[in-house]
């Protein structure tokens, strides 16, 4: 199917916030590597930018549409603005750009959380926000524990790896903390911290699975959609890849974190359309990143990698075996909706009664209540 003329604008929008603002952002990067500066701040902040695109097209193009959950979306695009601010103003001082960014955010993330349920329910619906879709509650937790297993094979598997090249590796020669007590402590605040933290992961999970899947699986097709979709989404990391992830190996950085986005946008693809509620994507995607630093102890982890082709190998191999099947699942026969969706109609009240003539009046179940 063809996007329509007011998709189309919708696209423009979200491709110039989404992916514009992240690759100018890069000149600053490379101007704060340069200056000797940090580009840490830059990363958290860039997730903001595919739901800041997102909604700025709805907004936008869908003025007169009342049912949009606006106020959650103004709230959400000045938290965008905010951290934009932090990452430009604060690189030469990565300690207080830290302090304030983590500050923004677990602020933000109560504010819009209070501005999600004051939008209500029929807004949150049509805005692809509801917490638990037609998939049921059910198929949320089984969805959440494949995806938690998914994870922990890939680490396993790792092990196993390394144990077969090298016997003598130990976990902390693999990279992994051996402060257990650490590892339990921040295991255990992981489902607190969600919702202190989620929405930068919000900010990619509604502009890539609630936005910009459904609009690609429909001039697509439903696979074709969400593969073209990671493509895409490891293309978006290209700045950080550059400036932060790997500055001297990039190349293999970025082929990596595109394997890494096409496997991971099919299992969380899948999962969107199993449970039809973006916020599942959202929690894969905050346990994904966060579970990173507390196995390794630390969230330096993620910078200033040195990676090798045959590390990109390996992980090509890994991960396409881990989560391409989903793609064979049942859920993918039908593309999801574009946003806005659809409200359901509330139930018609049932008709009055007809007057029952007085002969024919039945008496009442239960006497008086006293």
């Amino acid at each position: 199917m063809k996007w329509t003329k007011t998709e189309k604008r919708q696209l423009a929008i979200f491709f110039a916030v989404a992916f514009g603002v992240p690759y100018l952002s890069g000149a600053v990067m490379a101007l704060a590597l340069r200056m000797g500066g940090s580009t840490a701040m830059f990363a958290s902040t860039q997730m903001f930018y595919p739901a800041a695109g997102a909604m700025l097209a709805l907004l936008i193009t869908r003025r007169d549409d009342k049912l949009l959950p606006r106020r959650f979306y103004i709230g959400f695009l000045v938290l965008t603005a905010v951290m934009a601010v932090i990452a430009l103003t604060t690189f030469m001082q990565p300690g207080l750009g830290l302090m304030l960014s983590n500050f923004a955010i677990i602020l933000g993330s109560v504010v819009c959380l209070v501005l999600y349920f004051v939008d209500g329910k029929a807004r949150r619906t049509a805005g692809g926000l509801r917490l638990v879709g037609t998939g049921g509650g059910k198929a949320i937790v089984l969805t959440l524990l494949l995806f938690l297993g998914l994870y922990l094979g890939r680490y396993a598997l790792a092990i196993l790896l390394t144990k077969l090249t090298d016997p003598s590796a130990t976990l902390a020669d693999m990279g992994f903390s051996t402060n257990w007590l650490y590892t339990v402590i921040n295991l255990a605040a992981v489902p607190l911290n969600f919702f202190l933290v989620y929405t930068p992961f919000l900010g990619e999970e509604y502009g890539w699975r609630a936005f910009l899947q459904p609009l690609l699986q429909k001039r697509l097709g439903a696979r074709r959609g969400v593969l073209l979709l990671g493509v895409m989404w490891g293309l978006w990391h290209l700045p950080l890849n550059v400036f932060y992830y790997s500055p001297e190996t990039w190349v293999q950085s970025l082929a990596n974190q595109i394997a890494l986005c096409v496997c991971l946008a099919a299992f969380f693809g899948y999962a969107q359309h199993k449970t039809r509620t973006v916020w599942v994507p959202v929690i894969m995607h905050y346990l994904n990143n966060n579970l990173i630093a507390i196995f390794a102890g630390t969230a330096d982890v993620i910078e200033n990698q040195v990676i090798g082709w045959a590390d990109v190998a390996v992980s090509v191999v890994m991960l396409a075996a881990l989560y391409l099947p989903s793609l064979a699942s049942r859920f993918w026969k039908n593309p999801l909706p574009c946003l806005p969706l659809d409200v359901p109609a509330e139930p018609a009240a049932p008709a009055a009664p007809a007057d029952v003539p007085a002969g024919d009046k039945q008496p009442p179940l239960y006497g008086p209540l006293n």
